[in-house]
């Protein structure tokens, strides 16, 4: 996915109240700009790194600039949770994802289960539907290791439940892991920051779920998710 407009480099002066940042651009002006993570984005908030803007002119928009990347660890890093949705959308239609080829109709945000919605749900003539519910990955601290979630997410393990629910009926259900970094080539369920989700995966591999993660080379020009990554296959500590 190739953005509208060229990014606009800046540097992060700080990060605060989840949505908003401070900012200096390479002209030295100063700027406020919305952050379209409300997550904790550990790791990715140190002042003083390299960042990237997008422009919105709208007059509904309180904020001219809102932030999409940010360089760490030596790689940019998309930081959008709006990106990973479309972004999944673009590898599953391009065949990028080798276990969901095939299918000829894909719907956005269908309701299932128990007052949920499913990111995708997909049907091909002869197949069983399958769901798909993608999730942002943008942590790492070891070097080359993805890791999920890095807060705690009671909303996540939920949806674990549901897809669980899925399987069980008879229908495929696909976890996504959409990572929005290049460096890395192995993810794992972060278990020592939510051990209830790590739980969670486990139940939900045990009942049918499919677990996936594909990692995408991001730049200030564009973000294209296209390299699959292997999952950790490790039980958690509290198993």
């Amino acid at each position: 996915m190739r953005f509208d407009s060229p990014l606009v480099p800046a540097t992060l002066v700080s990060r605060y109240k989840r949505f908003l940042f401070d900012a200096a651009l390479d002209d030295g002006t100063a700027i406020t700009g919305s952050c379209p993570n409300t997550g904790s984005m550990r790791g990715l908030t140190t002042p003083g790194s390299r960042i990237w803007l997008s422009e919105h002119d709208s007059p509904t928009r309180k904020y001219r600039h809102m932030l999409e990347m940010v360089e760490a660890d030596q790689t940019v890093v998309g930081i959008n949770t709006g990106m990973p949705n479309r972004l999944a959308e673009e590898a599953i239609l391009a065949n990028r994802i080798p276990s969901l080829r095939g299918y000829d109709v894909l719907k956005r945000e269908q309701r299932y289960g128990i007052n949920s919605r499913i990111d995708f749900l997909l049907s091909a003539p002869g197949r069983p539907d399958a769901y798909v519910e993608v999730k942002n990955v943008h942590f790492m601290r070891e070097a080359g290791l993805a890791e999920f979630p890095d807060t705690a997410t009671k909303r996540g393990a939920k949806h674990l439940e549901e897809l669980g629910n899925a399987a069980e009926a008879g229908y495929r259900a696909v976890m996504l892991y959409l990572i929005q970094r290049s460096d890395c080539h192995r993810m794992r369920i972060c278990s020592d920051l939510d051990p209830v989700y790590a739980v969670a995966f486990q139940r939900a591999m045990r009942r049918g779920v499919e677990a996936y993660a594909i990692a995408c080379e991001v730049s200030p020009l564009e973000i294209v998710a296209n390299r699959m990554v292997a999952i950790d296959d490790w039980p958690p500590a509290a198993l």
